[in-house]
C-alpha cells in the first residue's frame, strides 16, 4: 500500500511544487520522513521470526509500534 499508493501520491503532491519549491512547505521533509520509515517497516518485516509464537510477540510488540508512527505521518500528510 505504501509503495504503489501513498509514496506515489506524496510524489504526485511534490511535483505540483516544481516551480515554486517554496510553497511546498513542509511536504518534502514530511514525505521523506514517510519513506524512511516505510523502508525501516519493511526491513522489521523481514527481519519476523520464523516461529509461530515468536512472530506474533514480534508483530505485536515491534511492528506494530512501527505501524503506527508511520500510519502518524501519513495521516499529517492527508491533513496538507
Amino acid at each position: 500500500m505504501m509503495e504503489t499508493g501513498i509514496l506515489p501520491a506524496c510524489a504526485k503532491d511534490m511535483a505540483k511544487y516544481a516551480a515554486m519549491p517554496k510553497l511546498a512547505g513542509d511536504r518534502e521533509a514530511l514525505y521523506t520522513s514517510i519513506k524512511a520509515e516505510t523502508d525501516k517497516l519493511r526491513t522489521l518485516v523481514d527481519k519476523k521470526p520464523h516461529d509461530l509464537r515468536e512472530e506474533a510477540g514480534y508483530l505485536c510488540d515491534t511492528v506494530k509500534p512501527q505501524m503506527a508512527a508511520l500510519r502518524a505521518l501519513v495521516d499529517k500528510a492527508e491533513g496538507l
